[in-house]
């Protein structure tokens, strides 16, 4: 049975590192080095057994791979800084886990660094984790100095030796009444998923270290308990430890099916998670399966075609095998069909569950080609991106046409850009997106106007009068007619509201108008003149004349925004939307996420372009938010100008 553990965390904590020597502890060769923003996998062995680490990028823009490496893990390992301030660093990756149901454990790296006590780190973290985390090590100190780890199962001490394993010492006496202390509470927190040893402790007796492990396994497998471990990978420091935990307590992949079946609410059996997928220059597009069942080959059919080729993950090379065993992880090329961020059966495709689902991005750009030749291409070239960039969003902009991209950030938007250039061969150039402001009008003018033209043959005559006035707002169009006694024939009405609506496009200050009532009072018709054509010029004519007139006012759009932050940090956002003018509509606690609000406020559209800068340095980077379009609402004064001036200069 081959078992997938996803090594995640922020950046710093030495994830690669883990991944590194996990995968060497059997003499294993050392794997290719990672990418700073790809996901890599490395397949090793460890005690006969068959393991696939997938190790994430540590850049919180890039989170939702370590999200889609959830849907192919049987365990997570979340890397985490040995320092209680930074706990907060580490409360997204706790959340994502939460809510996809995957057992972990916690791995306190870098311990030899340590810049506060465990009990207090764990203390941090348990703040935004609704699992109760159970320590299961405690360090060994030498004056300031932590030189070994006590398991508080085995209740057996090890220090930690340069370039060698551990070594098996007697408990220091130093460490012992903390070493009884952190066990009986980690047998306290156990005695709450098991009878049997509830009872012991009620009774005063000793469980035997066998029976506490028994539990230890049980509890993680069922995901009741996140289990935390120590060490320094640097220095290879605690990793066999860590690798017997994964051994004996981590899932098979069964479980892992059973929970994404469930998830889906697919009656027939999986077969294989597509968990990832990109574009390699030469090679193509490559995306990487997990295989929950038996039956994955070239040439076997899953999903809604056929694979083509398959590739060993790490290797690029053709996979060795005639198929697949389940658990292990592959790469197909050559099949299309197979998309990014799905489960499969034998005959269906059916997108990963709920909470595998992408953010919404934080930074909204428009892409343009270098080249003009190349705006069909790199329309294609990022629909096929974003298919495995889950991610990314991409679409037109409603008013210029041009490509549009939703991105997590700078750091996202530069491996888009490289991604672009690199591998398809686009060079691209970066903008801003303007807010789609619009103009309404301040008051009700009257209008008359004559349309004449007399070039040679039949000439264009038209006359009408209108009375333009503002709707409501948010009320949009519309159109009424008064007319009486034929003035305007029927036949020709319906080309003045035409004309009308062509007025709106774009009203005096250079801006779409909205929110407007037009009303045909009268006007006269020429029974050989007279036509569709002239009503119509004479319609947009007509309201162009009255908008000018009527006090034209600017709006600006407005979003809702729903900030999602660590509590700790809400306080912060109070000036950030003051400054951006906008308005504090209140805050909640996160229902779906121990330790987070969902801060909400009305903010301008302009201000979203610089929102994700200042929420990242007012969170350390771990707050996000999406927005949506409220309402539209008046500008004045110098910056309506301002505005008005830009785009009638453009």
């Amino acid at each position: 049975m081959a078992r997938c553990v996803a090594v995640m965390g922020s950046p710093g904590t030495g994830k690669s590192t883990v991944v590194d020597q996990l995968s060497g502890l059997d003499g294993n060769a050392p794997p290719p080095p990672r990418q700073a923003t790809e996901m890599r996998i490395v397949p090793f062995s460890y005690g006969g057994e068959a393991w696939t680490a997938i190790d994430c990028p540590g850049s919180i823009e890039l989170l939702q791979q370590s999200v889609d490496a959830l849907t192919a893990a049987d365990a997570a390992i979340i890397c985490v800084p040995p320092d209680p301030e930074a706990a907060v660093l580490s409360a997204p990756y706790l959340k994502a886990v939460e809510a996809a149901g995957t057992p972990a454990l916690l791995f306190v790296n870098k311990i030899d660094a340590a810049a506060g006590r465990m009990r207090d780190i764990v203390a941090e973290l348990q703040d935004y984790a609704s699992h109760v985390i159970v320590l299961r090590q405690i360090p060994m100190r030498e004056g300031e100095a932590i030189v070994g780890a006590v398991d508080l199962v085995s209740e057996r001490a090890w220090r930690y030796r340069e370039g060698e394993r551990s070594a098996l010492i007697e408990i220091p006496d130093g460490v012992v009444d903390r070493e009884h202390e952190a066990r009986d509470d980690l047998l306290e927190h156990l005695s709450d998923f098991d009878d049997t040893l509830l009872e012991q402790i009620v009774e005063d007796q000793a469980p035997a270290g066998d029976e506490i492990y028994e539990i230890c396994s049980r509890v993680l497998q069922e995901n009741r308990v996140i289990p935390a471990l120590i060490g320094a990978a640097e220095h290879g420091n605690g990793m066999r430890r860590l690798m017997k935990a994964l051994r004996h307590e981590v899932p098979g992949v069964e479980t892992l099916r059973h929970r994404l079946g469930a998830g889906v609410g697919s009656p027939a059996p999986l077969s294989a998670v597509a968990f990832h997928g990109h574009h390699r220059r030469h090679v193509g597009r490559m995306v990487f399966l997990r295989a929950l069942d038996d039956g994955i080959a070239a040439g076997a059919h899953l999903g809604n075609g056929t694979i083509s080729t398959l590739l060993d993950p790490a290797t690029s090379k053709p996979y060795p095998k005639e198929s697949v065993e389940p658990g292990h992880v592959v790469a197909a090329v050559k099949s299309d069909h197979l998309a990014s961020g799905h489960v499969f059966s034998n005959s269906s495709a059916i997108p990963a569950p709920a909470w595998a689902g992408p953010r919404r991005g934080q930074l909204v750009r428009i892409l343009a080609p270098a080249h003009e030749r190349d705006e069909v291409k790199l329309s294609t070239t990022l629909s096929r991106i974003a298919e495995d960039d889950r991610a990314l969003g991409v679409g037109q902009d409603a008013e210029t046409g041009a490509q549009r991209v939703e991105v997590q950030g700078p750091l996202h938007l530069r491996v888009l850009g490289e991604a672009l250039n690199e591998i398809f061969g686009l060079a691209t150039d970066v903008a801003d997106v303007a807010p789609q402001y619009r103009e309404a009008i301040g008051r009700t003018t009257h209008v008359h106007y004559r349309h004449r033209k007399q070039s040679g043959g039949a000439g264009q005559f038209a006359d009408v009068k209108l009375t333009v006035a503002p709707n409501a707002r948010g009320a949009g169009f519309l159109f009424e007619e008064t007319v009486k006694g034929g003035a305007v024939p029927r036949n020709y009405i319906p080309a003045v509201e035409t004309g009308a609506v062509e007025a709106m496009a774009k009203g005096p200050l250079g801006f779409p108008v909205v929110d407007l009532k037009v009303m045909l009072t009268d006007g006269q018709h020429h029974s050989v003149d007279s036509s569709d054509m002239a009503f119509r010029i004479a319609g947009r004519s007509g309201v162009q004349q009255a908008l000018a007139d009527a006090a034209p006012v600017l709006l600006q759009p407005i979003h809702e925004v729903c900030f999602h932050v660590p509590s700790v940090f809400t306080g912060a956002l109070g000036p950030i939307v003051s400054t951006l003018r906008g308005q504090v509509l209140g805050f909640d606690r996160d229902p779906e996420a121990k330790g987070w609000d969902v801060f909400r406020a009305l903010l301008p559209e302009s201000a979203l372009a610089d929102l994700a800068g200042q929420l990242r340095g007012a969170t350390q980077g771990v707050g996000w938010f999406d927005s949506n379009f409220d309402h539209y609402e008046e500008v004045f004064g110098k910056d309506a100008d301002r505005i008005s001036a830009e785009r009638l200069s453009a």
